[in-house]
């Protein structure tokens, strides 16, 4: 089963986006903290994160959407399988297990087995 688990928005200025979520959403942040703030709307969360610069072999620091797998291996074995190449291989992060790739058009997805259901 796939999911959308997470929109995830990287900006330069955390504290006005979000002030702008908090009035857009109605709602406070379910977790928030300096550089960040994460508000839950319906079953997807919507991540505010400072930009910064990239780690190392770590997913770039970008806008992304992220979805929930119950499979990670086994989704991104049919994506190279159906010639799609990764961005990032599995692997474990603070935040759980996950892989990145790009759609068509460039834009940065999360596939993440941490914030799917069984």
């Amino acid at each position: 089963m796939t999911r959308f688990v997470e929109i995830a928005l990287f900006t330069d200025a955390v504290d006005a986006t979000r002030a702008f979520y908090e009035r857009l959403l109605d709602a406070r942040p379910e977790a928030s903290w300096p550089g960040g703030a994460l508000f839950t709307a319906g079953e997807v969360k919507l991540l505010v994160h400072e930009r910064s610069a990239a780690t190392e072999d770590g997913p770039p620091n970008e806008d992304h959407i992220a979805l929930g797998v119950s499979d990670l291996e086994g989704v991104c074995a049919a994506l190279r399988a159906d010639g799609r190449s990764l961005l990032v291989e599995p692997r474990d992060f603070p935040w759980g297990r996950s892989a990145y790739l790009r759609d068509p058009d460039g834009r940065l997805v999360e596939l993440s087995e941490s914030a799917s259901t069984p």
